[in-house]
């Protein structure tokens, strides 16, 4: 039977007899969270509507820690944004991970590209006199569900940003997708295809309200073995977390910041929504002006 069938079914079971569930005071404080709280009880127990919801979770974050990235269907929806398009074919890459058991074993593996990966990158970047301002790595890092589902929306959302910008034109790398990579896989990417900052998209580890959250870093002139303190992490991107909108703002603005200033990391803090204030503040202030 269809588990959330059984937790339909239970729900109006427990609805049609109120009084075997004592309902918590927090209950209405729901509707803003998706943590576990004002569960309610029955007797000296959760209801069972809870516990099923609780057994759903766990496994969807099971599922997204070993379900294979589809990478032919992660492809056709970033060829569906006429904005990434012109970044695509993408590189199709593995980390020196060889297969699932491997990667969640040695973290280590997960963090360095393979040889065959670096070498067909480096002979892209030959043919080209300059380095990208910009590479993009795709990876499905502990959640294949986080980059099936907020990759292709987020980066839509960040394209339209960095194609809009006034101030600098950016020449953006094609996409580089890698199988069992983790945040570090980047830094190889960065040095190999000859770019000045990579931006990585990763499966962040699942959590039983959270299965499919995404998480970018940002580095400015990567390279294998560099600081973690260097890095700069937006978490969480998702439509029941942050936004693609808010996403791609505040990347945006640390991308636009690490290329002026030739840093990411602690040195790089996230003043995008000082930015925003401020501009509102400008913006009204010329609406109220004389002309």
């Amino acid at each position: 039977m269809n588990l959330d069938k059984m937790i339909s079914g239970k729900l109006s079971a427990e609805q049609s007899s109120p009084e075997l569930v004592h309902h918590d005071p927090w209950d209405t404080l729901r509707q803003f969270t998706q943590a576990r709280i004002g569960l309610g009880r029955v007797g000296t127990s959760i209801p069972t509507s809870e516990l099923l919801r609780f057994q759903l979770s766990h496994a969807q974050a099971i599922d997204a820690v070993h379900v294979p990235l589809d990478e032919d269907a992660l492809v056709t929806s970033l060829a569906d944004k006429e904005n990434l398009r012109p970044l695509l074919p993408a590189f199709h890459l593995h980390s020196e991970a060889s297969d699932r058991v491997t990667y969640l074993q040695r973290p280590d593996l997960g963090r360095k590209l393979s040889e065959q990966g670096i070498t067909e990158l480096k002979e892209h970047s030959d043919s080209r006199a300059k380095p990208y301002d910009l590479a993009i790595v795709i990876a499905d890092g502990l959640s294949s569900y986080a980059i099936a589902n907020h990759a292709a929306p987020f980066l839509d959302a960040l394209l339209n940003q960095l194609n809009a910008d006034t101030k600098q034109a950016w020449d953006v790398a094609p996409f580089v997708i890698v199988q069992q990579g983790r945040v570090a896989v980047g830094d190889d990417v960065c040095a190999a295809i000859n770019a000045n900052e990579v931006l990585i998209l990763v499966g962040e580890r699942p959590g039983l309200s959270s299965p499919d959250s995404l998480g970018l870093y940002l580095t400015w002139n990567a390279y294998r073995g560099i600081e973690e303190s260097l890095r700069n992490c937006i978490s969480n991107v998702r439509p029941e977390g942050l936004r693609y909108d808010a996403a791609a703002h505040k990347c945006f603005y640390l991308l636009s910041e690490s290329r002026r200033r030739h840093i990411t990391g602690i040195g790089l803090k996230d003043r995008s929504d000082d930015h925003t204030i401020e501009h509102k503040a400008e913006r009204q202030f010329s609406l109220v002006s004389p002309s």
